[in-house]
C-alpha cells in the first residue's frame, strides 16, 4: 500500500514556506583532460602541454584573440583553448597562436562534440542578448558549459582579459577537479517532453531549470511558492518576464489540492522535485515544519505523480539522510521511502520510475559556505567554523545538476543514487584555501570555533551503515541497496500519526514519532547555548 493512499490521513491546510532542497548555486565544471602539446609561437620551441578544461572561444577578433592568449599565459584561470569559432570567411582555417579557428558559430555544437569542449567561451563584444541565449543553448546541447565576460569592451581597455575569468580556483577550493557530467544521453529523457521543477526559486533548482531547458522539452513548468524568485528565474532563462504564460507556477507542495490540479492540468511527463525547507538548525527547532515540507510535500507530489502518469520522478535528497542524526536528515530519509515504496507500486502498475538522487553540500548556495565566508572576511572576521576537525563533502552546482539528470536517465525505480563527491573537505582548510586566494595571508584570518550543534555530525556520510554501495554505468553515480531493516514495516500508518503531529505542531510527539518511523535515529539533546543566527557560519548545516 502507497504511503501517500490512507485515507485517513490529515492534509495540512496551512501554506508554508517550502524553501528547497534547491538551494545552490552554479560553477561550471567539467573533466579536466590533458591537452595535447603545441609549439610556443614566439619561441617556436614545444610548450608544455596545457591542462585545463578545454575551451572553445566563440569570436575570433580582437576580443577572442586576447582572450586566446590570456587563457594560455595563464593556466591557474582552469581554461584551455583549444579553437575558436567565428562567421568571418577570411578567418577561416587561421589560427590564433597554435589555437585554430575551428568553423562557424553555426556549427558550435558538433565542433564542441567532436572536439571534446567541456566549456564555450563567449568573446564578441556587443553580442544580441537573444543571440547569446542561442549559443548558450547550442553550448549546453553538447554539455559544454558557457563563460562569457561581463563587458569585453572594458576588459579590452585593460591588458589582461583572462582575468576576469574565474575568481575562484574551485579546484583548489574542494580539492580536486571539476568534473564535466552532463552527457548528449540526457535529451532522451527531456526533450520533447513535457517537465515540472519543484523548489524552481532556489538555487538546485534554478540550475536544474537552465540545464533542462537547453534540452528542449516541449514545456518546462517552474513551481514555487516564491513570486519574486520565479520572476527572477524566468528573467534570467528566457530574458524577458512578462509572467503571462504558464510556465511559472506558484504553488505550496504541502497544500494537496493545489498539487492535485496543477498535475491534472499541466501533465508534467517528467518532475524533479528539489523543493524542501534545508537549513539543519532551524529544522531542530521546528521539526513540525520539516515534516510538513520535506515529508508530506513530498508524498503529495508522488501521489499526484503516480495519479496523472508521471514517467519519470527524481527527488533531490541530501547525504544528511544517510543514517540521519537531524530532524533535516529523517525527514529527507522518509522523502526517501516514500519515493522507494512508491517505485514497487509503479512498477506493478507498469507507469512511471521514481528515484531519488542523494549528495553533499554545493558551493555557491544562497546562504552557504562560500557567501557567508565572503562576508565575514569583508567585515574583518572571526570566520566562525563549528569545530577544528569537521569535514564536508563538496560539489558545484553544475556538477550535482548535470549528475541529477544522469541519475534520472539511468532510473529503472526504485533507487537511491548516490553522487561520488570525492573526498571530504576540512572545513578550516576550505577557509585557508580561500581566504588565500583572496589574497588573504593565513594568519589575518581569526577562525572562531562555535561547537556542533544539535543533530550536526562531525563528519557526513553518503551511504547508510545497512546501504551497499554498487557501481552504475556513470563512473561519478552510485546506487544503494537498503537492508530491509532500515524502514518500517507499516511506513502508511506510520506517516498518518506523523503528519496528524506535525498539522497541530506538536514538536515533540513529531520527534517521538521520527524516531519509531527510522530505526537507529534517535533526537539529539538540544544544545546548552545557542549560537547566535547572525555569526553561525553554516544555515545550510555545514
Amino acid at each position: 500500500m502507497s504511503p501517500h493512499s490512507t485515507s485517513a490521513r490529515p492534509h495540512a491546510a496551512q501554506q508554508g514556506a517550502n524553501e528547497g532542497a534547491n538551494e545552490a548555486v552554479s560553477a561550471p565544471g567539467a573533466r579536466p583532460d590533458t591537452l595535447s602539446g603545441s609549439s610556443d609561437p614566439a619561441s617556436g620551441s614545444p610548450a608544455a602541454p596545457p591542462t585545463g578544461l578545454r575551451t572553445l572561444v566563440v569570436g575570433a577578433g580582437a576580443a577572442g584573440t586576447a582572450l586566446v592568449r590570456d587563457l594560455g599565459r595563464a593556466p591557474e584561470f582552469g581554461l584551455a583553448p583549444i579553437g575558436l569559432l567565428d562567421d568571418d570567411p577570411a578567418k577561416a582555417g587561421q589560427t590564433v597562436g597554435a589555437v585554430p579557428v575551428l568553423g562557424t558559430l553555426a556549427e558550435l555544437t558538433a565542433l564542441a562534440v567532436e572536439h571534446r569542449a567541456h566549456v564555450v567561451a563567449l568573446a564578441i563584444p556587443g553580442l544580441d542578448p537573444r543571440r547569446v541565449r542561442e549559443l548558450a543553448t547550442a553550448a549546453a546541447a553538447a554539455g559544454a558549459a558557457v563563460r562569457y565576460l561581463p563587458s569585453f569592451l572594458a576588459a579590452l581597455r585593460r591588458e589582461v582579459v583572462g582575468s576576469d575569468m574565474r575568481s575562484l580556483d574551485v579546484n583548489r577550493l574542494i580539492g580536486r577537479h571539476e568534473v564535466h557530467v552532463v552527457s548528449a544521453d540526457v535529451r532522451d529523457v527531456i526533450e520533447g517532453r513535457r517537465v515540472l521543477v519543484t523548489g524552481a526559486g532556489g538555487s538546485i533548482g534554478s540550475e536544474l531549470c537552465r540545464q533542462v531547458h537547453a534540452f528542449n522539452p516541449s514545456a518546462l513548468y517552474m513551481l514555487d511558492h516564491d513570486e519574486s524568485n520565479l520572476h527572477r528565474l524566468q528573467l534570467e532563462i528566457w530574458g524577458e518576464a512578462l509572467l503571462t504564460d504558464e510556465s511559472l507556477v506558484i504553488a505550496d507542495i504541502r497544500d494537496r489540492p493545489r498539487i492535485q490540479q496543477i498535475f491534472r492540468d499541466l501533465k508534467p511527463e517528467v518532475v524533479f522535485h528539489a523543493a524542501a525547507h534545508k537549513h539543519l538548525p532551524l529544522l531542530e527547532r521546528h521539526p513540525s515544519e520539516a515534516v510538513k515540507s520535506n515529508v508530506l510535500g513530498t508524498d503529495h507530489l508522488v501521489e499526484a505523480a503516480l495519479a496523472t502518469g508521471v514517467e519519470r520522478f527524481v527527488l533531490i535528497s541530501t547525504d544528511k539522510a544517510a543514517d540521519p542524526t537531524s530532524v533535516l536528515g529523517a525527514s529527507k530519509r522518509l522523502a526517501e521511502l516514500i519515493v522507494r515504496a512508491n517505485a514497487r507500486d509503479a512498477r506493478a502498475l507498469g507507469t512511471g520510475v521514481f528515484s531519488a538522487v542523494r549528495f553533499g553540500n554545493v558551493l555557491g548556495s544562497r546562504g552557504s559556505l562560500l557567501s557567508v565566508l565572503a562576508e565575514q572576511l569583508r567585515s574583518g572576521g572571526p570566520v566562525t567554523v563549528t569545530h577544528p576537525d569537521v569535514t564536508r563533502f563538496f560539489m558545484t552546482i553544475e556538477e550535482a545538476v548535470g549528475l541529477v539528470l544522469e541519475s534520472g536517465r539511468m532510473a529503472r525505480g526504485g533507487e537511491v543514487f548516490v553522487l561520488d563527491m570525492g573526498e571530504p573537505v576540512r572545513i578550516v582548510d576550505l577557509v585557508h584555501n580561500f581566504a588565500e586566494q583572496v589574497q588573504l595571508a593565513r594568519d589575518e584570518v581569526e577562525i572562531r570555533y562555535t561547537g556542533l550543534r544539535a543533530g550536526e555530525k562531525l563528519n557526513e556520510a553518503l551511504f547508510s551503515e545497512g546501504e551497499e554501495r554498487l557501481p552504475t554505468e556513470h563512473a561519478r553515480i552510485y546506487a544503494t541497496v537498503a537492508d530491509a531493516a532500515a524502514g518500517p514495516e507499516d511506513l502508511a500508518g506510520g506517516l498518518t500519526g506523523l503528519y496528524r503531529a506535525a498539522a497541530v505542531n506538536s514538536d515533540d510527539e513529531v520527534r517521538r514519532r521520527l524516531a519509531e518511523l527510522l530505526p537507529g535515529y534517535r533526537t539529539p539533546e538540544p544544545a546548552p547555548a545557542p549560537v547566535p543566527a547572525l555569526s553561525a557560519p553554516y544555515p545550510d548545516g555545514f
